[in-house]
């Protein structure tokens, strides 16, 4: 078994567990997109970055690919990881504003704004359909091509598969095919349908980690913010 502290409170797991498992076992929450139990961690969306080590020579990580180590010393919501997520999400949002996925991520982290040049983009890149397709349907019909800016997402030489059953798997697991109608303006591109309340331990600067990991945050019902 390995010993390490997340968040103050020390865990036991086993070898080759990973980070965002761990946080689990002690119900910490961590949002993710682009991982899914049953699928290998891929590690692209960096939503589930976590603070590893000591300020100030402390480095933020993602936590669905780093294994838990012996005396690891993990923050999952810091002011650090709270900002870093946010400007995820942000980028996220000016990818995929159509996403309902991405827009209830952005209401949980009290994502209100989007900085960003709106894209309308069909896919986030997240692999999911890729992996859900070799993984759980074993027929690897698609998979990624290209590089950098050209990199995407589909069948070999744009040709029919054989090797696809028009399962649906990868339109099921895919964040951006589930879609909820939004503006087309960047400052109005969040829907905040389902707005959650930020924590007040965060917002008021009176602790660097979140103090309660409620969900709802007691302290936010309390002060009715």
């Amino acid at each position: 078994m390995i010993e390490l502290t997340i968040n103050g409170l020390n865990v036991s797991v086993e070898e080759g567990t990973t980070v965002l498992e761990a946080a689990g076992v002690l119900g910490f929450p961590i949002p993710t997109l682009c991982h899914m139990e049953g699928l290998s961690p891929y590690g692209a969306c960096r939503l589930c970055i976590v603070e590893i080590g000591e300020p100030p020579h402390s480095r933020l990580v993602s936590s669905c690919t780093y294994p838990a180590e012996a005396g690891l010393k993990v923050r999952t919501t810091s002011h650090r990881v709270a900002r870093a997520r946010r400007m995820v999400v942000e980028l996220l949002l000016a990818s995929c504003p159509q996403s309902k996925v991405i827009q209830d991520i952005a209401s949980e982290l009290g994502v209100r704004t989007q900085r960003f040049r709106q894209e309308h983009e069909d896919c986030i890149l997240c692999g999911l359909c890729v992996r859900m397709c070799e993984e759980q349907m074993m027929a690897k019909a698609i998979g990624f091509r290209g590089r950098g800016q050209n990199r995407s997402i589909g069948t070999p030489f744009d040709s029919k598969s054989d090797t696809c059953r028009l399962c649906g798997g990868c339109q099921y697991v895919c964040p951006a095919c589930q879609l909820r109608c939004t503006y087309n303006e960047p400052e109005k591109a969040i829907c905040g349908g389902c707005a959650n309340l930020p924590p007040p331990c965060l917002e008021k600067d009176e602790f660097d980690d979140m103090m309660c990991f409620m969900d709802p945050c007691v302290a936010c019902e309390i002060t009715d913010r």
